[in-house]
């Protein structure tokens, strides 16, 4: 055996190997670390790859799960309960991505490390550890978020040693985890420098900027004094620093650089490659952060081999040292690798927490039940009814607000629209979309849309979500059917102030049903509110970029402008919208 230390974790000794070299087919080390039991036996491996350090993993084995808020919670000890690893009889492998922590090489960008994918870096770790005599040959991974990603990633090169993957919170098609709807989402940046709850890479010489590496240093002045006109980068202090000093910055540099969808992002996206995965999957994923539903559930769509989708319930954050889900996930390696038959293939593919009954529906698709999208048409006096507004402009005259830019105030303006009191058990599950048809005074705004059950002593649990820039209106026509609108996002076209236009959102998937007595609230604004009851459970950057503008909104909803929300029925009962 290896020569390793001991350690203590509770009542069980594990042996740790510490600074394992790991070869790359082009020369390059990786440094990972095992943890596993003491006698001197094979056993399955359960493989951890990230850039955020293995070091920082192995507090898992001293510090206490902090849920959030807790300022002891870490947004990058993700790689999972080492001890309770161990216990289940796995070897855990935490290794350190290229150009990150003790590893060599250049990390250049995100999910393609300059030329050398790490996809490929993934296989040639995963083979690497199958033949090592404390593995029987039999591998898995684990871990959540970066970690997550990393495994679709690695399934997607098929190493024969990787017999299956249960992917926990992973972050897919890249572009819509940092733009939403086109709207810049702050949470990248967090995870890359450490800010607002996250310790961030654990960057070395190794990790650089895939732009400052492609354009020569005059290119780059030109697409930073471009970037730098857009007013609502220009207000906020930490863009216009990371862009007039990108060192040290070097990937959330990239990721301002890149506004809109295109080569940049699709060269490192895992739902691209995931029809190449033929190995058994377990994605699961909790309620409460839309976009990263809506990414698990058109991943698990794409797969090929066989699969199960897993949706959890609110609050969105899992605790850090990550720890949840360990009884599904042995259960699912306990079956694949070590070919015990414990009936679980045998249960239904999805399997959907709904929030509100807090029951669980299962199915053999998404959603798991029929769906039926009807639309809630908003109306006068802030009212969600079922029937369309049958007046013309001149009597349903619009809504609106006007924001100012967050330099000048800290009041977000936010318009509310709410149903009657539900009259019996209402249930939703599926995406949907918003069409708002509304006028504007700039060439761009946001529309960041919320929607909440309320209940009658005025508690509210938000439901899901919806952004989009005005300026990404654009339709993916090919895609785009009733209720599950899709944007290509792959270029900014500015809004003609003064003309109405119908801005269509898409509602991220989310599972519900609506009790008694409640009602369903949705909000819009054009910028996040500093603070409220659904911020308090994420970290402080979990935040969107505000517009850097003055804007007027008129939200138009007569007869010729049916502004609604379009939404995934399972049961359908008709709040009555007057007041």
């Amino acid at each position: 055996m290896t020569d390793f230390q001991m350690i203590r974790a509770g009542l069980q000794e594990i042996a740790v190997r510490k600074d394992l070299r790991v070869p790359m087919r082009d020369g390059v080390m990786l440094a990972a670390d095992t943890y596993s039991g003491v006698d001197d036996k094979p056993r399955p491996a359960l493989v951890a790859l990230s850039p955020y350090g293995k070091e920082l993993q192995a507090l898992a084995l001293t510090t206490p799960p902090q849920r959030r808020p807790s300022p002891m919670w870490d947004g990058c000890i993700e790689a999972g309960d080492i001890a309770r690893v161990v216990q289940e009889d796995y070897v855990h492998v935490i290794g350190d991505l290229r150009g990150s922590g003790a590893s060599e090489g250049e990390h250049i960008g995100n999910y393609n490390a300059g030329g050398v994918s790490l996809g490929q870096d993934a296989y040639d770790f995963i083979e690497w550890v199958a033949e090592q005599p404390w593995c029987d040959g039999n591998v898995g991974m684990i871990g959540i978020s970066y970690f997550g990603s990393m495994q679709v990633l690695a399934a997607a090169e098929r190493p024969p040693s990787l017999k299956a993957i249960f992917v926990s919170g992973g972050h897919y098609d890249f572009y819509e985890t940092t733009y939403h709807g086109g709207v810049m989402w702050f949470m990248p940046r967090a995870a890359r420098e450490g800010r607002g709850g996250d310790s961030g890479w654990a960057f070395t010489d190794g990790v650089k900027s895939r732009m400052l590496e492609t354009f020569s240093p005059e290119e780059i002045k030109e697409r930073v004094a471009k970037r730098l006109r857009d007013p609502d980068v220009a207000a906020w202090p930490n863009l216009v620093h990371v862009l007039n000093y990108p060192k040290n910055h070097e990937a959330w540099f990239d990721i301002v650089m890149n506004e809109v969808d295109g080569e940049w992002y699709e060269e490192r996206n895992p739902i691209t490659l995931a029809p190449r995965i033929d190995i058994p999957v377990w994605l699961q994923i909790d309620q409460g952060r839309g976009w990263t539903m809506d990414g698990t559930i058109e991943l698990y769509k794409s797969l090929k081999g066989p699969k199960k989708l897993d949706i959890g319930p609110y609050p969105p954050m899992q605790s850090r040292p990550f720890i949840e889900e360990h009884d599904k996930m042995f259960r699912w390696y306990e079956y694949w690798l070590k070919g015990i038959d414990n009936g679980i293939m045998d249960e239904p593919a999805v399997t959907v927490h709904v929030e509100g009954s807090r029951e669980t529906v299962t199915g053999a698709q998404w959603p798991p039940k029929d769906v039926e999208h009807k639309s809630l048409y908003f109306r006068p006096r802030r009212g969600l009814s079922f029937e369309p507004e049958p007046m013309g402009a001149e009597y349903a005259a619009p809504d609106g607000f006007y924001q100012a830019p967050l330099t000048v105030t800290d009041k977000v303006e936010i318009l509310n629209w709410s149903t009657a009191p539900f009259t019996e058990p209402t249930e939703m599950i599926g995406q949907g979309a918003a069409h708002l048809f509304v006028e504007i005074d700039q060439p761009d705004t946001n529309f960041i849309l919320r929607m909440w059950d309320e209940a009658p002593n005025g508690k509210r649990q938000l439901i899901t979500t919806a952004y989009l820039k005005a300026s990404h209106r654009e339709l993916d026509e090919e895609r785009t059917t009733e209720g599950d609108p899709h944007h290509p996002h792959t270029r900014a076209v500015p809004v003609e102030p003064g003309k109405i236009e119908e801005y269509v959102l898409r509602v991220y998937p989310f599972g519900a049903t609506f009790l008694p007595g409640h009602k369903l609230v949705v909000e819009l604004s054009n910028t996040e509110p500093l603070a409220d009851e659904h911020n308090a459970l994420l970290p402080p950057d979990a935040f969107h970029l505000p517009v850097g503008r003055p804007v007027t909104h008129k939200i138009y909803r007569d007869a010729e402008h049916p502004s609604r929300l379009v939404l995934p029925f399972t049961t359908v009962t008709a709040p009555d919208a007057t007041r």
